[in-house]
């Protein structure tokens, strides 16, 4: 059996300790932030992020170079047979689609999978991937199950603010200027593909509602699986910690006997969404 390494970025919400304690490579995503570089849970703390967003800092986001990309498959390559890539959604970034370019010239040692998922969701197929791996699947054989299972996660964000959407061009300054003095608090959802709008709610309290009911109906019609019971169920946030705990509360409430994880969004949505976001995932379990 191959030696393989399990390759991620820090999309998936992964800190660089963790990887450490679960034996995986995480790629660190670089940030621009008032005219420097920095790399999120390297240079960049999660606090220090929302600080530079409050100050209404000039931030954006970027991929890894191409050189930190191949030079780290290199050293990789010097120890492992293969290696599984599992960068962020395609439909989010071009990071997933210059991995798999890249890709070509590794004589398939390197297999990038692209199966559309971020934060959360990214990091329960990080997860898969590294118990594919020790169950002896080759590095082509965990990229064709995981993307196999790509439409199988689901995602429903409150947003508490429309001020970084307007900033990012999502929506119009008319429209998040109305939204605003009507104190409205977006639903978006991401299944598999990008950032989309879902529903509107008045209160905080309305939007978890929309969003349990939501994910309750997925898990009922789209996954058959009412009770949850064979999809993971998770909890994620920006910035406030207190509320996504709250919200933990509700949604095993919701979901009984669920072993609900909560982890912060990834800094990247985390741009385009400000602080103070409420999301609930799912991930289909692998057999």
């Amino acid at each position: 059996m191959g030696k393989i390494a399990v390759v991620t970025d820090s999309n998936s919400g992964i800190t660089q300790t963790e990887a450490k304690q679960l034996g995986i490579i995480v790629i660190a995503m670089p940030f621009y932030m008032n005219g420097e570089t920095f790399y999120e849970d390297v240079n960049l703390t999660q606090e220090q992020f929302y600080e530079m967003l409050a100050e209404g800092g000039d931030i954006s986001t970027s991929m890894p170079t191409v050189g930190d990309v191949t030079d780290l498959w290199d050293r990789l390559l010097q120890e492992y047979d293969e290696i599984v890539h599992i960068p962020m959604s395609s439909g989010l970034s071009s990071s997933c689609e210059t991995a798999c370019m890249l890709a070509q010239s590794y004589e398939g040692r390197v297999q990038v999978v692209n199966n559309q998922r971020i934060s959360v969701t990214q990091r329960r197929s990080v997860l898969d991937a590294q118990m594919l791996v020790k169950q002896g699947k080759t590095a082509l054989e965990v990229k064709q199950l995981l993307e196999r299972e790509k439409f199988e996660s689901s995602i429903y964000i409150m947003v508490d603010t429309l001020k970084y959407l307007k900033k990012g061009g999502r929506i119009t300054p008319t429209a998040a200027a109305l939204g605003t003095l009507l104190r409205i608090k977006p639903v978006l959802q991401i299944q598999g593909e990008k950032l989309d709008a879902f529903a509107k709610a008045r209160t905080v309290k309305q939007a978890k509602s929309i969003m349990l009911e939501a994910m309750k109906n997925d898990c009922k019609n789209r996954f058959g699986d009412a009770s949850g019971s064979n999809l993971f169920i998770d909890v994620a946030y920006t910035y406030d910690k207190e509320a996504a705990r709250q919200f933990e509360a509700e949604v095993r409430a919701a979901f009984p006997g669920q072993d609900c994880v909560v982890n912060p969004l990834s800094l990247s949505v985390s741009c385009h969404i400000g602080p103070g976001a409420l999301a609930v995932a799912c991930s289909h379990k692998l057999e």
